[in-house]
């Protein structure tokens, strides 16, 4: 369950596109003798360039290249797992686009070009060639440019709606997500596929943790009468711990099932969506969640430990802030953008 203020230029080549092509360029480790010369490697085979449509999204196509591109650094035998996830991120680029343009935030073409000879500067950098590069990133120059100018709206939209006081704001009101404060937890996931499936999640969920919670009720009143509360906490948290991970083993949708749920340690953002982050880090150590419902599905979370953070002021980390700041400004215009939005999937070619 899972994320921009780098230069336009680097989050294009070596975050939004990948690095899979600077990533051809390895040193070897130090030795104490020279290593052999290597043998000639291969050229790397091209992908292959998909044609057809992937959705439609308010009468715009959505092509299926835009989703093979963002799969470009997923293993192929893990493409198809993922691949609802990639539309759905594309769909979400899309509707970014629209409300943009809706907006009429403009670039200049200029700075487009500016940023394009900046890029193939990199590129240079790193001994690349440039039409290999569009050839291995799945691009056209054309496509290119507009992602790039794409990229540069919603970064003047972001700074447009985040001045300073506002982010001082943000950030005072959400210190964990910048103080380097953590949580561990493990979670139960059910993956319901229509409405009557998903009242039916939230019941079993909810019946789960009853049995979880009386199971471990159950077993703590058969201490000794006279054992102290420190070793009725300890024996509390062992049991909680032991019942949430075997329930998730055998109920949980998520590969985080063969650990019992355990999703190690996260922070506040960045790393989960926003409603399983806020729900985890609202929870004291082994309190279970209600249900949490989020892109992935219903979820049970159950806090196991923390770590606070440390002191942080806003000037230090601003740009951090703004991050944060401009991703949850996305979430929100992609959220009130699809609630009115037509969209259709196209089956898989």
């Amino acid at each position: 369950m899972t994320k921009v203020s780098q230069p336009v230029v680097l989050t294009l080549a070596l975050a939004l596109l990948g690095s899979a092509l600077f990533a051809q360029t390895g040193t070897q480790p130090a030795t104490g003798t020279p290593p052999a010369a290597p043998a000639k490697a291969e050229e790397p085979k091209a992908p292959v360039r998909p044609t057809g449509v992937a959705a439609t999204v308010n009468g715009q196509a959505v092509p299926e290249v835009a989703v093979a591109r963002a799969m470009l650094n997923i293993p192929t035998t893990e493409r198809d797992k993922v691949r609802p996830e990639m539309v759905n991120f594309v769909i979400d680029n899309t509707l970014v686009d629209q409300y943009l343009a809706y907006l009429k935030i403009a670039v200049d073409p200029k700075e487009v070009e500016t940023h394009l000879d900046e890029l193939k500067a990199e590129i240079r950098k790193h001994n690349q060639d440039y039409g290999k590069f569009l050839v291995t990133l799945l691009l056209t120059e054309d496509e290119l440019k507009e992602q790039m100018a794409a990229q540069l709206r919603w970064e003047k939209f972001v700074t447009s709606q985040s001045p300073d006081d506002k982010l001082k704001a943000y950030f005072e009101q959400n210190i964990e997500m910048f103080d380097g404060s953590m949580v561990r937890a493990r979670h139960i996931l059910l993956a319901p596929k229509d409405e009557a499936a998903k009242a039916e999640a939230t019941k079993q969920l909810r019946e789960l943790k009853s049995t979880i919670e009386a199971e471990v009720g159950a077993a703590l009143a058969k201490l000794p009468a006279d054992a102290d509360n420190l070793t009725r906490q300890k024996q509390r948290e062992r049991l909680l711990d032991q019942a949430f991970a075997k329930a998730a083993q055998e109920k949980s949708a998520c590969d985080s099932k063969r650990d019992g749920g355990d999703l190690n340690w996260f922070p506040r953002a960045g790393t989960m969506v926003e409603p399983f982050s806020k729900a985890a880090f609202a929870l004291k150590p082994y309190q279970i969640s209600d249900v949490v419902v989020t892109e992935f599905g219903y979820h049970l979370i159950m806090v196991t430990a923390r770590k606070a953070g440390q002191p942080t002021k806003f000037e230090d980390i601003k740009d951090a802030v703004k991050e944060v700041y401009g991703s949850k400004l996305r979430e929100a215009v992609t959220t009130q953008m699809r609630a009115r939005a037509k969209i259709e999937i196209a089956p898989k070619q």
